[in-house]
Formats: C-alpha cells, structure tokens, sequence
C-alpha cells in the first residue's frame, strides 16, 4: 500500500533517527542530556538578568550603598555561574555533535559499501542504478546527522519557548502571537525553495554525473597517457566547464528567487517585532513594568523570536533532509535478485558428473539483443575446454552465467543435475576461479593481490608464493624494492608501477592461488607475448590436472591445447570438438586457425 506523502517523510524521518541510534547511541545519549540542560539553563539566565536590573534599579535609592551592592554582586555571581554552565554545555555539545556526526558518517558510509556490494553486477549496468547511487552518495555523509542535530535543535529550543512563550502571555497574549506569526513567512519560502531543489537536483543527476566523469578524466591515471597523446585536455576542460555553468546557472537562478521572497518575508516579520518592541517601551513608560520587566520582556521576545525561528527553521531542515534522504533510501531499498534459496543444496565436492547448460539464452538488462541464444553443452569433471569465437559472440557472457553473475533468461544451468539456482550464490563462488579479461589492479602490496584471490588462507601461507611461480609473476616480484610487501600501483607513497604484462601475471597469481575445482581463464594473458603466454598455458593445464577448466583466449597455439573446443557466433555455438577435429571439419574455427596461422609464416 502506497503511503501519502507526509506519511513517507514521517517513515524517513523514523528511519533516519533510528539508523543514528544504531550507529552512535552513547553519543546519541549524550547528546539528549544536553539537550535538556541548554533549554532550561536561557530562561535561568533570562530570570537572573531581571533581578539583577531590578536591584541595581533598588540600589540607586537605598541607604546602604554597600548592602544593596552586596546583593547585586551575589545576583551577578549567579548570573556568570550560569553563563559558564551555559558555555560549557556549548563546548560539550559542539565536541558530541562531531563524534557523533563522524561516527554516523562512517557507520551510514559501511552501509552503502555492504549495498553495493549484495546488489546483482546487473546494476552496474543501468544508467537509472548510477544515477541512483551518485544520489545516495552525495546525501549519506551529513543528511543523517543533519536530521538528528535538527531534531536536538527543535527540542532544545522548544523547552526554552515554551517557557519564554509563558513568561510573554502574562504580558499580554498578542505579543506571544506575534512572537510566532513572526518567524513563520521564512519558513514557508524554505519549505517551498527545498521542494524546488529537490526536483532540480533529481532531474540533473546525469549532469551531475557527467560532470564528475569528466572529472575523473582529467584528474586520474584512467585515460592520462590518451589525454596527453591525443590533446585531449583542452576538449575535455571545455566540455567540464559547459556541464558546471548549466549547473550552476540553474542554481543560482533558484536561489536569486528564493532570496527575493525571502526578503519580502524577513521584511514583514521585522515590522512585527518593531510593533512589539514599542508596546514593550510603552507599557514601561507608562510606569506598567518596570525597568527589569522592561529588560527581562525585551530579552524574552529577542531571545524567544530567536528559538522559534530555529524550532521552525528546524522543521523546514527536517523537511528538507527527509526530502533529501529518500535518496539515499531509494538506494538502500534496491534489492538484489540473485539471492541464496531458503534451504541451499551442499556444492558437491569433488564433482562427480559435471556443468551442463541446456538450451541457455540470455540478453542483458535494457538491451534489446540476446547475448547467448539456445546453447547447450556438457563439461566433464577434470575437462580442460576452450571458448573460441570473435568479440561479442557470447564467451564471457557464458562464464558471467556460470558464475551466477547472471540468471539465464531461459534454459538452465546445472552443477552434477542440481540446478545453479538452489545453491547459495557466495559457496558456488567460492568453487570457481576466474580471472576476466578486465582484471581488478589492487594498489596493495604484491603478497595482498595475490592472497586477495583466497583471503581465507593466511595473509603469508606458502601458495601464493606457489602461485606466483606458477603464473611467471615469482621473479618480476622478487625484483622489487621490497619483494611481496612492495605497493603496485603509484596511488600511494613507495608504489611501484608494473607494465600491463606483470598486472597480468599477478592476476593469474591471484586465480592460481584458490584451490576451486573450476577455473576459468577469459583473455588474462592477451598483453603476454606468444612464448611467455605459451609457457603459461602449458604449465596451466599441469596445474588444473584434476579440476575442470576454461579458457577464453584468440590465440590458437594456446587453445588447441584443450580437451575439447567450442566455437561461438553470435551467441550461438556453431561448431565443437577438439583441434583435430575443428581443423579437418574446414569450419570457422579451420578459417580463423589459418588466418592467424598464416601470419607467423
């Protein structure tokens, strides 16, 4: 059931009280004490500050100057006892307000990491999940501390109008009246300028998007050594600066109007008070109050017009943070489709009769053609089998859905007849090794990338060393500053830089390294020349001796080493068998072999 609008931000607003309490409920704790403390201790202040007046207006016609003095002085102790209670208050609560607003900034950021990474890889490939992301991260790191210091804010102050607010009415009960009509114009042009910028800002995510990506362009190592060879930077500068003007401009644009209605509003709320202040004089000179009413009524409206327009201006600010954090919730509320059944089938260990695809299609999220279309076939325990076919035939596609990246769209995909969807996603996972052609490069030390493919050994257990050797990284590691604990990567200070080939061995370290009965090789040694690459597949299949594996690659001296090889056209699989067989059927994979072949001669 839809819930109306007030009834959403009123769920927000719960949940966003509820998510500070989870993350700090000790500062949260103090925070209230403080609270409470700080409304009562103005009206205190407000009360000596009278006295004070009224016995220093005493003292003028007393005899005894130095009795009357004495009283004074005692009042003003009082008064200055209060006042540094009050600025302690003030200190502590500045110093809570920032334990707390980090603690919840870190807890609500762990939050969105642990989404990001649940959510289906699917995601990552729609625009509207970015769009929804780059919203969420631009609200999590304040609007939660926001809303609960807003909240503080609107109690804090409400204690100390409502006392203020008695204190007036026994003045006269127009001047409380005015006290609130006052401060309620401002918070109406705030209330209508959040909801403007809130749809603004959800209209212009993409922009923003773009602006941020452009960014990263000039900023980041991912595209320095084509901007600089293609001159790029000027092209790419002009396009960031376009993007930010419209943003801007738009911005700006709202705001010039909010600040023309808003003096409108600030304009008559000071006309009020003025009317107010002169019936306070009035009353006095007409002998009403006296001169410590006079200051005691004064200060109460001043000080009263001030906690009202924070308990208003407060409300408007919870408004708008709930307006806003329904963006982070939007995100948070995206639920993962590939999930593990209620009661998950035991992956079989060893593998007893193999993986077998039966009639697979499959076609992407928001993508109107189908990437795999009726394929079928079966993978022996211990096979070693080759996918070959030219880019966007399907291959990698093929190992997303073995890997339960991805459902298939039809068919089925099985594990000795169990069907991948009644395993748990994370156990079968842990069963295969991959390493895709778009290998991760972590800027950790060596030993950390290699140990990254099993984090279940220890950090320092003597197969990644195994694992290095076997994918030819061992002797580029050992050449390092610091051997295995050198940084890769120039992020960080010390790091040192490795050419495409190395990354690529590391990556082959770092699939070699988890013992899983099923490995997949998809394109990780295209940067290897021929030799290396052949001396790495060859040691691959002594390795793999006993476990299942894949392999992905566009050379054919590699390929022909397989068990059995399937050929991929346009998501179709149009020819199988081992090399002889696919050499003496004169097919496509016969045409591909002699073309590259043909170019070693």
């Amino acid at each position: 059931m839809s819930l109306t609008p007030k009834l959403q931000r009123a769920f927000l607003l719960r949940r966003a009280v509820k998510l500070v309490w989870q993350s700090a409920p000790g500062w949260t704790i103090a925070s209230l004490a403080l609270i409470v403390v700080q409304g009562i201790l103005p009206l205190t202040s407000l009360y000596l500050t009278k006295l004070v007046v009224d016995a220093v207006t005493s003292g003028l016609t007393a005899p005894d100057k130095m009795l009357a003095f004495g009283q004074v002085a005692w009042l003003i102790g009082a008064l200055g006892g209060v006042t540094l209670a009050s600025a302690l208050c003030s200190s502590l609560a500045t110093l809570v307000s920032e334990a707390q607003s980090q603690t919840v900034t870190d807890h609500v950021q762990n939050v969105i990491h642990a989404q990001s990474v649940a959510l289906d890889l699917a995601y990552y490939e729609n625009a509207q999940y970015h769009d929804s992301l780059h919203r969420a991260q631009q609200e999590a790191p304040y609007r939660p501390t926001r809303i609960v210091n807003g909240l503080a804010q609107v109690a804090q102050s409400s204690v100390a109008v409502l006392a203020l607010g008695a204190l007036l009415v026994t003045l006269h009960w127009a001047v409380a009246l005015v006290l609130f009509v006052a401060a309620l114009p401002g918070v109406v042009v705030r209330l209508r300028y959040a909801n403007q910028l809130y749809h603004w800002q959800r209209e212009r995510t993409a922009a923003e998007r773009m602006s941020w990506y452009l960014h990263h362009l000039l900023a980041s190592d991912a595209a320095a050594k084509e901007v600089r060879l293609f001159d790029l930077g000027a092209l790419l500068m002009c396009r960031f600066r376009e993007v930010r003007k419209q943003l801007r401009h738009e911005r700006l644009r709202l705001a010039v109007c909010r600040s023309l209605v808003d003096l409108v509003a600030q304009t008559t709320a000071a006309l009020a008070v003025l009317g107010s202040y002169a019936f306070i004089a009035y009353q006095t000179i007409h002998g009403a109050l006296t001169l410590g009413d006079l200051v005691m009524y004064y200060q109460a409206f001043q000080r009263g017009q001030s906690y009202l327009r924070e308990i208003l201006g407060g409300v408007a600010g919870l408004y708008e943070d709930t307006l806003f954090l329904s963006n982070l919730y939007e995100f948070l509320d995206l639920s993962p489709r590939i999930v593990a059944p209620a009661a998950p089938r035991v992956i079989p260990r060893p593998i007893q009769r193999g993986i077998a695809l039966a009639h697979v299609s499959f076609q992407y999220p928001n993508s109107a053609r189908q990437a795999l279309r009726d394929v079928s076939l079966a993978i022996h325990p211990g096979e070693h089998i080759a996918l070959v076919g030219a880019n966007g035939s399907g291959k990698t596609t093929l190992v997303k859905l073995l890997c339960r990246l991805y459902d298939p769209t039809e068919g089925t995909i099985t594990l000795d007849d169990t069907d991948l969807r009644e395993f748990d996603p994370t156990a079968l996972r842990q069963q295969i090794s991959v390493v895709f052609q778009d290998y991760a490069r972590y800027h950790f030390t060596a030993r950390e990338n290699i140990w990254f493919g099993d984090t279940r050994l220890d950090a320092d257990d003597e197969r990644i060393l195994a694992a290095a050797q076997a994918s030819g990284a061992d002797a580029m590691i050992t050449r390092l500053p610091r051997g295995y604990d050198t940084v890769l990567g120039k992020w960080f200070d010390e790091g040192e830089e490795l050419s495409i080939g190395e990354w690529q061995q590391i990556a082959l370290a770092r699939a070699f390294v988890r013992d899983a009965p099923i490995v997949v090789l998809d394109e990780p040694t295209s940067a290897l020349d021929a030799a290396s690459e052949y001396a790495v597949f060859a040691r691959f299949h002594q390795l793999m001796a006993g476990r299942t594996a894949i392999l992905i690659s566009h050379r054919f001296s590699t390929v022909r080493l397989a068990d059995y090889i399937y050929v991929l056209d346009d998501g179709t699989i149009v020819e199988r068998g081992s090399h002889t067989e696919l050499l003496r059927q004169g097919g496509l994979y016969a045409r591909l072999f002699e073309l590259q072949a043909g170019s070693y001669r």
